[in-house]
């Protein structure tokens, strides 16, 4: 165990990173419920900031792409020869290759690490405002002390440490293993006696630390001993449905239109348990985990025509595969909601491309609304249908002032044999594999038509915990301990109430073991950035899939920044490499 003034160290570490990086740092009020004057005033600026710099956390480029491309379910090519190859950064993420210099794990280190120094801070005045009679800051209080032990379960789950801060001017701790989970169950449990439960999900809030109690005893063997076998204890298990038990006998239900709970307005979905608000108070709000993965050749907007994907992120072959497997000669779009929605309706006599290509398609098309234009949601696959631009980039239009849909031209990666955006099923790092075009795509967040604009801005809150995934925890703390039959209930629960498009209602299912459960985490769970500590946890992070052979063990774990090791130098002892890099 080691001892370092947290105060000094760890904000000048992290702002010396972010420093070097390219993301600004603005503290800024999140709600427009933390603004008002006096007391009030002294709350919200306390703990706005924390949550503003949360956003900052779950960037497309920083924990979110992490989690993402270094799990089994995301690949990011060099695109093209010409995008996202950003140091190999990406590549060497997931082929689980990275070093202490990679950048990705150094700026999710840099902003984890700021947003629990600001709730440190944060609890620290909170604390003295109680001492001094304000009575309104009694639950903020035990909400920053949640806050801090949500961002030390960000840390254990990357790097398997957790800094011991209580103020600003006692001296922290770096803790491991038992000593880690050891803190942070306590820290949780003390903010559970005082956090009120009438929080929206913007907030934390007492269903929130039950949630993320839940999810603290079901990794409990995964942080005791992050490079073993796994010993999932009957009695964090038994803790695991207490704490999911309260949630789901508490006010939340499940949506029955599985991609409402990532529409604009999702802030009232009652589903929804913890999120990052985004209600366009600030302007700075982002629908990056939606166009992070679309064609950049596709206007999901036509109202704003400079708006377009990025061509990043896909789903590897071996994350679609299981959905393949799962329904066998069933086309999982027709047999599970949450797989597919269509909302750009081909017309019948547009749908067959035979013979058609982007010289000769100019009839090829149907109207639509500017406003009502809705890209299809879920998996993306094939030829994708969009808005079309003229040579001066102008929205073609239909004579009633409508805008045309053609199949979207694959403008980026066509070179002389111009041709459609086809999203395939394979993509890799070879030449082809890495096309703009290549690999299933994740359209799972709906572009916001409420915020200002599309892609800057959005209404849509980013979700971080929901009702769908504590009953998968339930159902997997009951499978451990042998209860098939409450496991299996718990998971048909969640499958069938995906139910408002009844053809595509998932089937229940008639057996259920620890790898369908596992399938299961995927098909409700993907691109939430939750599927490498699921992987760990079920002892799959060492498969080899897509371009990911790597079975060492220590890669559970990522590197200690190196910048932060040398940035904290001068205390001899303080971050010691993990082992492996």
């Amino acid at each position: 165990m080691k001892t370092i003034r947290f105060s000094k160290i760890l904000p000048t570490v992290a702002f010396l990173l972010a420093f070097l990086s390219c993301t600004t740092l603005d503290e800024e009020i999140l709600d427009e419920s933390l603004t008002g004057t006096g007391q009030a005033e002294i709350v919200s600026g306390s703990i706005a900031p924390v949550y503003g710099m949360l956003r900052q956390v779950w960037l497309h480029t920083v924990n979110f792409g992490l989690q993402e491309v270094a799990s089994d379910e995301g690949i990011l090519p060099y695109r093209g020869g010409t995008d996202w190859f950003d140091g190999g950064k990406f590549i060497a993420v997931h082929q689980h290759l990275m070093t202490p210099g990679n950048s990705l794990v150094r700026d999710s280190w840099t902003f984890i690490t700021l947003t629990l120094s600001r709730a440190v801070l944060a609890e620290e005045n909170m604390r003295l405002e109680v001492a001094n009679g304000n009575s309104s800051a009694k639950s903020p209080l035990y909400e920053m002390k949640a806050m801090k032990a949500y961002l030390n379960m960000l840390a254990l789950d990357n790097w398997g440490l957790v800094f011991k801060k209580d103020a600003p001017d006692k001296l922290s701790e770096i803790l491991r293993g038992q000593e880690a989970f050891d803190y942070v169950e306590s820290e949780l449990l003390l903010a559970a006696t005082g956090i009120g439960s009438n929080n929206d999900p913007g907030r934390m809030n007492k269903y929130a630390v039950d949630g993320l109690l839940a999810r603290l005893y079901l990794n409990a063997a995964v942080y005791r001993d992050p490079y073993g076998a796994p010993n999932f204890r009957a009695e964090d298990m038994d803790k695991v449905i207490q704490y999911t038990t309260n949630i789901i006998n508490g006010p939340y239900s499940l949506s029955p239109e599985y991609f409402d709970l990532f529409n604009d307005n999702n802030k009232t979905n009652p589903e929804i348990i913890f999120s990052l608000d985004q209600r366009g108070v600030l302007q700075t709000e982002h629908s990056r985990w939606q166009y992070w993965s679309i064609s950049g050749d596709q206007v999901p907007r036509p109202e704003f025509p400079s708006t377009r994907g990025t061509d990043a992120v896909a789903a590897t072959p071996d994350f679609i595969q299981t959905w393949y497997d799962a329904y066998g000669n069933v086309d999982p779009a027709k047999a599970d909601a949450r797989f597919f929605q269509e909302n750009t309706v081909i017309p019948e006599n547009l749908k067959d491309l035979t013979g058609v290509n982007p010289n000769n398609d100019e009839d090829h098309y149907y109207c639509v609304d500017p406003n009502k234009f809705e890209m299809d949601r879920g998996i993306l696959r094939n030829v994708i249908w969009g808005p079309r631009k003229d040579a001066n980039g102008n929205i073609l239009k239909c004579a009633d002032g409508k805008v045309r849909i053609y199949p979207v031209i694959n403008r980026r990666s066509s070179g002389a044999n111009i041709r459609y955006v086809d999203h395939t099923y394979q993509v890799d790092f070879t030449n082809e594999g890495s096309l703009h075009n290549t690999g299933h795509r994740f359209s799972k967040y709906q572009f916001s038509r409420t915020a200002p604009n599309c892609c800057t801005n959005s209404s849509v809150d980013i979700v971080l915990i929901r009702l769908g995934e504590v009953y998968l925890m339930r159902a997997e703390a009951k499978l451990r301990k042998g209860d098939n039959a409450g496991a299996l209930t718990d998971i048909n629960a969640l499958r069938t109430s995906r139910n408002a498009r009844p053809a595509q209602t998932p089937a229940p299912l008639n057996t259920i073991d620890l790898n369908i459960l596992f399938r299961e985490s995927g098909f409700e769970l993907y691109w939430e950035g939750l599927r490498r500590v699921n992987q760990i946890r079920f002892g799959k992070y060492e498969n080899s899939w897509t371009e990911k052979t790597d079975q060492d063990i220590n890669k559970r774990l990522f590197p200690i920044p190196q910048r932060a090791i040398d940035g904290a130098s001068n205390e001899i002892g303080f971050l010691v490499q993990n082992p492996g890099y």
